[in-house]
């Protein structure tokens, strides 16, 4: 029988109460100088909010705040106005960089958000229905989640919070008690309670790297369009296969890279590099720009009723 010391004095919840509170403040004081209000300069109006991530005044927002905007107008919390440049976007991943034409002061760390669990703080900032530099707090909901970009590409690694967001929060930082940005505030559930969704820090660092270096994100083209069926059950057994659904090619672009490598309509894709695929998402998630002139494999059911192997070379998509 255990021990119960009678003498334990229990938590001041005031204490705690006011921890978590100082948690968010110092994060709020961290990062929140850093973020700014984006304004469309030219073609269809709209704002949202942005943050920089350097000192010299890269800006972080979302592809959807800039849309069709080259300049955009930057108003910074102290109150000071200038204008940047859309270095690049990416409308797969609905992340877009801006260059402002002058230094912005102070910027934020972009962490590193495999270190996120469920249940850690999560701190929203923006600038949600004009109202400027507004903070909610509240905590992540779930990782990992998956949801449809602009494009229709199935945007990967996404964080679900339950930090309250409104129109005018997009592009703005989700913050960790760290003070460190661990996502990019992007879309919210209309009519949902507190479901919220932010672009992970990691893949918004890799999507600025790429503009910085290239211009635009690359990934890598093999020249298919495709539909996701239902695998029959003879094609799984002669494949040695426990999935259920495939990609079946619908058309072969002439001179592609698949066209080249011997692939032909009705053609089932079964595997890449020895990966299972059980959809046209799957394509799409392992076509990253790391493929481009790379042997890759793609294990397929040929219209001729013959499990072969395809060795093509993606090429980067235009």
């Amino acid at each position: 029988m255990g021990f119960i010391d009678k003498d334990i004095v229990p938590a001041d919840d005031g204490a705690l109460i006011d921890a978590y509170s100082q948690s968010i403040a110092s994060a709020v004081d961290t990062v929140g100088p850093a973020v700014s209000r984006i304004e469309r300069v030219g073609g269809r109006g709209g704002h949202g909010s942005g943050f920089a991530v350097s000192p010299d005044g890269l800006i972080v927002t979302n592809n959807h705040v800039v849309d069709d905007a080259k300049i955009v107008r930057i108003t910074t919390p102290d109150g000071s106005v200038t204008e940047g440049r859309v270095l690049g976007r990416d409308v797969d991943t609905d992340i877009a960089l801006i260059r402002a034409n002058s230094g912005v002061g102070a910027w934020a760390r972009l962490g590193d958000s495999k270190r996120l669990r469920r249940g850690h703080i999560a701190i929203a900032i923006g600038n949600p229905l004009g109202f400027e530099w507004t903070v909610t707090a509240g905590i992540v909901s779930a990782l990992g989640r998956s949801m449809r970009s602009a494009s229709g590409r199935l945007m990967d690694d996404v964080i679900q919070t339950d930090a309250a967001l409104n129109p005018g929060n997009s592009g703005g930082p989700l913050v960790s008690s760290r003070g460190e940005v661990i996502g990019v505030n992007t879309a919210v559930i209309q009519g949902a309670q507190s479901i919220a969704f932010a672009v992970a820090s990691n893949t918004a660092n890799f999507v600025v790297s790429e503009i910085l270096r290239y211009g635009q994100v690359r990934r890598a083209f093999i020249g298919i369009a495709g539909d996701t069926i239902e695998l029959p059950r003879r094609i799984a057994l002669e494949a040695g296969t426990d999935q259920t659904t495939s990609v079946r090619v619908r058309r072969v672009e002439p001179g592609g890279p698949a066209d080249r490598a011997g692939l032909r309509d009705g053609d089932y894709i079964l595997a890449i590099d020895g990966t299972p695929i059980g959809g046209v998402d799957d394509i799409v998630r392992l076509m990253s720009g790391d493929r481009i002139g790379q042997d890759t494999d793609l294990l397929v059911f040929s219209v001729a009723g013959r499990i072969e192997k395809r060795t093509l070379l993606p090429v980067a998509r235009s």
